[in-house]
């Protein structure tokens, strides 16, 4: 887990943009063959969950598949970057990194135009296609009222020749990657049982089309490894649940969490 994007502060609603350099884009680790591999089964097996595309993507979707294999030549000289034959551009793409990928295309709004999700976080990819920003983020609290009109400035101020990074973060009960599930379950039991989920997502302009490429590169590990690592990491984290309101943690399937977790705390 190279993140634990907790703040001291406790929970608050925010882009939390930074800049990337490029040659960070991609990131790739010890799980690279392991998660690729679990990307191929799925989409054997479950094409329609993971992937879902309009004709208005396809030209953006080839420029990131370009803007990929480009960038692993040049930063990770040692992954293959042979795509399979017959695919969808996004879904080539997506076999060669660890990271899933979106791609937004501005119309009369900014819409999702082409996706391979393979890792989602108890999302379903089918209903986001070609709905807006606004769309997309309507069931998170607060969204509307904060967030909209900046979010949707920084998409159309976005250039080519700058991108963007953020961490998200939240608790769930399993740690498999793959958990399109709407419903959220609270973790409980032991801190063994508690898995912290970190997305690294990216934001950058593609130079050719114009399209928005949005990345998303998921890590999950228990919160016992984490308290190992960090002991400041519990305490934090409580902190950031208490202070997250009402409307978050119901959305979030965090109502009780921080109670749960002071039992869990209590049985170790």
């Amino acid at each position: 887990m190279p993140y634990v994007p907790l703040d001291a502060r406790g929970w608050r609603l925010a882009m939390g943009l930074r800049p990337l350099d490029l040659s960070a884009w991609i990131e790739i680790d010890e799980h690279y063959e392991e998660e690729l591999a679990l990307k191929s089964q799925l989409l054997n097996e479950k094409y329609d969950v993971v992937v879902a595309t309009e004709p208005e993507g396809d030209e953006a979707s080839r420029e990131l598949f370009d803007e990929i294999r480009e960038n692993l030549r040049a930063h990770h000289a040692g992954v293959a970057t042979t795509p399979e034959g017959g695919e969808h551009a996004i879904v080539a793409a997506s076999r060669l990194v660890q990271e899933d990928l979106c791609v937004l295309m501005r119309d009369d709004a900014w819409r999702l135009r082409a996706a391979c999700v393979c890792f989602p976080s108890r999302w379903d990819l089918a209903t986001k296609i070609g709905t807006t920003l606004d769309d997309i983020h309507a069931p998170v609290p607060g969204y509307g009222d904060e967030l909209a009109h900046p979010t949707n400035a920084f998409f159309d101020r976005l250039k080519p020749d700058r991108a963007f990074w953020r961490l998200n973060w939240t608790l769930l009960d399993s740690p498999v990657l793959h958990q399109p599930a709407v419903v959220r379950r609270s973790p409980s039991g032991r801190l063994d049982d508690w898995y912290f989920r970190v997305e690294r997502q990216t934001l950058r302009a593609l130079p050719r089309t114009n399209a928005v490429a949005f990345t998303i590169r998921t890590y999950v590990t228990s919160a016992a490894t984490l308290r190992e690592r960090d002991d400041t990491f519990v305490t934090t984290l409580l902190h950031s649940l208490d202070t997250a309101p009402a409307s978050v943690q119901s959305y979030k399937g965090w109502t009780g969490v921080a109670e749960g977790l002071r039992d869990a705390l209590d049985q170790d």
